[in-house]
Protein backbone atom coordinates (compact mmCIF):
# COMPACT_ATOMS: atom_id res chain seq x y z
CA UNK A 1 0.00 0.00 0.00
CA UNK A 2 1.37 3.65 -0.65
CA UNK A 3 2.96 5.24 2.22
CA UNK A 4 0.30 8.24 1.42
CA UNK A 5 -2.87 5.99 1.34
CA UNK A 6 -1.58 3.76 4.64
CA UNK A 7 -1.48 6.60 6.29
CA UNK A 8 -4.57 8.31 5.46
CA UNK A 9 -6.76 5.04 6.37
CA UNK A 10 -4.42 4.44 9.61
CA UNK A 11 -5.55 8.23 10.06
CA UNK A 12 -9.71 8.51 8.86
CA UNK A 13 -11.90 10.27 11.63
CA UNK A 14 -13.75 6.92 12.49
CA UNK A 15 -10.43 5.56 13.32
CA UNK A 16 -9.14 8.30 15.04
CA UNK A 17 -11.99 8.31 17.24
CA UNK A 18 -11.92 4.29 17.69
CA UNK A 19 -8.30 4.27 18.84
CA UNK A 20 -9.02 7.40 21.02
CA UNK A 21 -11.88 6.26 22.74
CA UNK A 22 -10.56 1.89 23.09
CA UNK A 23 -7.05 3.01 23.91
CA UNK A 24 -8.15 4.21 27.47
CA UNK A 25 -6.59 1.61 30.02
CA UNK A 26 -8.13 3.33 33.12
CA UNK A 27 -10.29 0.61 34.96
CA UNK A 28 -12.14 3.26 36.84
CA UNK A 29 -13.12 5.53 33.81
CA UNK A 30 -13.45 3.69 31.24
CA UNK A 31 -16.10 4.86 28.67
CA UNK A 32 -14.98 2.64 25.91
CA UNK A 33 -15.10 -0.58 27.98
CA UNK A 34 -19.12 0.90 28.80
CA UNK A 35 -19.70 1.24 24.97
CA UNK A 36 -18.25 -2.42 24.25
CA UNK A 37 -20.68 -3.96 26.96
CA UNK A 38 -23.53 -2.37 24.85
CA UNK A 39 -22.04 -3.02 21.82
CA UNK A 40 -21.16 -6.78 22.40
CA UNK A 41 -24.90 -6.96 23.82
CA UNK A 42 -26.95 -5.21 21.19
CA UNK A 43 -24.70 -7.41 18.43
CA UNK A 44 -25.71 -10.83 20.86
CA UNK A 45 -29.32 -9.42 20.45
CA UNK A 46 -29.77 -8.91 17.03
CA UNK A 47 -27.74 -12.28 16.28
CA UNK A 48 -30.37 -14.68 18.60
CA UNK A 49 -32.61 -12.90 16.22
CA UNK A 50 -35.10 -11.85 19.15
CA UNK A 51 -38.28 -11.46 17.86
CA UNK A 52 -39.68 -8.41 19.56
CA UNK A 53 -38.11 -4.93 18.40
CA UNK A 54 -34.68 -3.79 19.85
CA UNK A 55 -35.61 -1.36 22.46
CA UNK A 56 -33.27 0.54 25.00
CA UNK A 57 -35.00 -1.64 27.42
CA UNK A 58 -34.19 -4.61 25.77
CA UNK A 59 -30.65 -3.90 25.70
CA UNK A 60 -29.80 -2.70 28.77
CA UNK A 61 -31.94 -5.97 30.35
CA UNK A 62 -29.25 -7.92 27.85
CA UNK A 63 -26.08 -6.02 29.62
CA UNK A 64 -23.86 -7.99 31.86
CA UNK A 65 -22.95 -6.97 34.60
CA UNK A 66 -25.19 -4.04 35.32
CA UNK A 67 -27.02 -2.25 32.39
CA UNK A 68 -29.15 0.73 33.35
CA UNK A 69 -30.86 3.35 31.51
CA UNK A 70 -27.96 6.27 32.40
CA UNK A 71 -25.53 4.64 30.82
CA UNK A 72 -27.71 3.74 27.68
CA UNK A 73 -28.28 7.09 27.43
CA UNK A 74 -24.29 7.90 28.02
CA UNK A 75 -23.08 5.70 24.75
CA UNK A 76 -26.55 6.33 22.84
CA UNK A 77 -28.85 9.06 21.97
CA UNK A 78 -28.33 13.04 21.22
CA UNK A 79 -26.59 13.69 24.44
CA UNK A 80 -24.31 10.99 24.51
CA UNK A 81 -20.85 11.31 25.30
CA UNK A 82 -17.98 10.62 22.62
CA UNK A 83 -20.56 10.05 19.64
CA UNK A 84 -18.97 8.93 16.21
CA UNK A 85 -20.92 11.17 14.44
CA UNK A 86 -19.69 14.18 16.44
CA UNK A 87 -16.27 13.13 15.78
CA UNK A 88 -17.37 13.41 12.59
CA UNK A 89 -18.83 16.70 12.25
CA UNK A 90 -15.99 18.50 14.39
CA UNK A 91 -13.73 17.32 11.78
CA UNK A 92 -15.34 20.37 9.37
CA UNK A 93 -14.36 18.84 6.37
CA UNK A 94 -17.20 18.70 3.49
CA UNK A 95 -16.91 14.26 3.15
CA UNK A 96 -16.86 14.00 7.25
CA UNK A 97 -20.25 15.88 7.56
CA UNK A 98 -21.75 14.61 4.70
CA UNK A 99 -20.75 11.21 6.40
CA UNK A 100 -21.63 12.06 9.83
CA UNK A 101 -25.18 13.40 8.29
CA UNK A 102 -26.21 10.05 6.96
CA UNK A 103 -25.26 8.61 9.88
CA UNK A 104 -27.62 10.70 12.32
CA UNK A 105 -29.97 8.90 13.88
CA UNK A 106 -32.82 10.30 15.82
CA UNK A 107 -33.49 6.85 17.62
CA UNK A 108 -30.97 6.26 20.02
CA UNK A 109 -31.07 2.18 19.08
CA UNK A 110 -30.41 2.55 15.37
CA UNK A 111 -26.91 4.79 16.74
CA UNK A 112 -26.19 2.35 18.91
CA UNK A 113 -26.16 -0.18 16.22
CA UNK A 114 -24.08 2.02 14.11
CA UNK A 115 -21.52 1.94 15.81
CA UNK A 116 -21.66 -1.63 17.36
CA UNK A 117 -21.45 -2.45 13.31
CA UNK A 118 -18.10 -0.57 13.37
CA UNK A 119 -16.78 -2.06 16.73
CA UNK A 120 -17.88 -5.62 14.72
CA UNK A 121 -16.47 -4.72 11.66
CA UNK A 122 -12.92 -3.25 13.13
CA UNK A 123 -10.65 -6.42 13.20
CA UNK A 124 -12.20 -7.69 9.39
CA UNK A 125 -10.47 -3.63 8.72
CA UNK A 126 -7.24 -4.15 10.84
CA UNK A 127 -6.49 -7.32 9.60
CA UNK A 128 -7.23 -6.29 5.73
CA UNK A 129 -4.87 -3.16 6.11
CA UNK A 130 -1.96 -5.34 7.71
CA UNK A 131 -2.26 -8.07 5.12
CA UNK A 132 -2.74 -5.15 1.92
CA UNK A 133 0.81 -5.18 0.06
CA UNK A 134 -0.71 -3.20 -3.19
CA UNK A 135 -0.76 0.42 -3.45
CA UNK A 136 -3.20 -0.10 -6.53
CA UNK A 137 -6.68 1.96 -5.67
CA UNK A 138 -8.85 -0.29 -7.58
CA UNK A 139 -7.27 -3.42 -5.95
CA UNK A 140 -7.96 -1.86 -2.70
CA UNK A 141 -11.53 -0.87 -3.42
CA UNK A 142 -11.96 -4.66 -4.21
CA UNK A 143 -10.19 -5.89 -0.73
CA UNK A 144 -12.02 -3.11 0.89
CA UNK A 145 -15.66 -5.22 -0.76
CA UNK A 146 -14.26 -8.33 -0.08
CA UNK A 147 -13.96 -7.42 3.87
CA UNK A 148 -17.35 -6.11 4.08
CA UNK A 149 -18.85 -8.94 2.14
CA UNK A 150 -17.08 -11.20 4.58
CA UNK A 151 -17.96 -9.28 7.84
CA UNK A 152 -21.76 -9.39 6.53
CA UNK A 153 -21.61 -12.91 5.67
CA UNK A 154 -20.81 -13.93 9.08
CA UNK A 155 -22.78 -11.22 11.03
CA UNK A 156 -25.95 -11.25 9.36
CA UNK A 157 -28.13 -10.14 11.21
CA UNK A 158 -26.19 -6.78 12.36
CA UNK A 159 -25.29 -6.22 8.61
CA UNK A 160 -28.77 -6.34 7.78
CA UNK A 161 -30.33 -3.97 10.54
CA UNK A 162 -30.79 -0.39 9.84
CA UNK A 163 -31.35 -0.76 6.41
CA UNK A 164 -27.83 -2.62 5.43
CA UNK A 165 -25.74 0.47 5.93
CA UNK A 166 -22.42 -0.62 6.25
CA UNK A 167 -19.91 0.13 8.72
CA UNK A 168 -19.51 4.25 9.00
CA UNK A 169 -15.72 3.09 8.80
CA UNK A 170 -15.81 1.08 5.61
CA UNK A 171 -17.71 4.10 3.78
CA UNK A 172 -15.28 6.25 5.36
CA UNK A 173 -12.13 4.18 3.55
CA UNK A 174 -13.99 3.86 0.39
CA UNK A 175 -14.30 7.66 0.14
CA UNK A 176 -10.42 7.70 0.63
CA UNK A 177 -9.63 5.14 -1.76
CA UNK A 178 -11.56 7.41 -4.14
CA UNK A 179 -9.29 11.12 -3.38
CA UNK A 180 -12.02 12.65 -3.48
CA UNK A 181 -13.81 11.07 -6.26
CA UNK A 182 -16.83 9.45 -4.55
CA UNK A 183 -19.40 11.00 -2.05
CA UNK A 184 -19.61 9.80 1.05
CA UNK A 185 -23.48 8.98 0.44
CA UNK A 186 -22.76 7.16 -3.29
CA UNK A 187 -19.79 5.26 -0.68
CA UNK A 188 -22.47 4.27 1.97
CA UNK A 189 -24.74 2.89 -0.77
CA UNK A 190 -22.43 1.01 -2.73
CA UNK A 191 -21.50 -0.85 0.52
CA UNK A 192 -25.21 -1.25 1.08
CA UNK A 193 -25.32 -2.91 -1.88
CA UNK A 194 -22.22 -5.43 -1.06
CA UNK A 195 -24.04 -6.22 2.11
CA UNK A 196 -27.13 -6.99 0.61
CA UNK A 197 -25.36 -9.29 -1.72
CA UNK A 198 -22.94 -11.18 0.92
CA UNK A 199 -26.66 -11.69 3.23
CA UNK A 200 -28.61 -12.84 0.77
CA UNK A 201 -25.95 -15.15 -0.22
CA UNK A 202 -25.71 -16.94 3.10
Amino acid sequence: MSTTLHWELRNTVVATWYARLSANSSPRRNHWQTRSIYFRATAQLIADEVSAPLTWRSIVAATEPRGSRSTFYEVAGARARHRMVDALIRDGRPTSVELALHYLRRDPVEQLIDETKVWSYWPYRQRALEQSATDDPPTLVATLNRTVADWAGQHAGLAAAVRHSPPACAAEDLTVLHQGGLAATRAAARLTDVIVRAVAAR
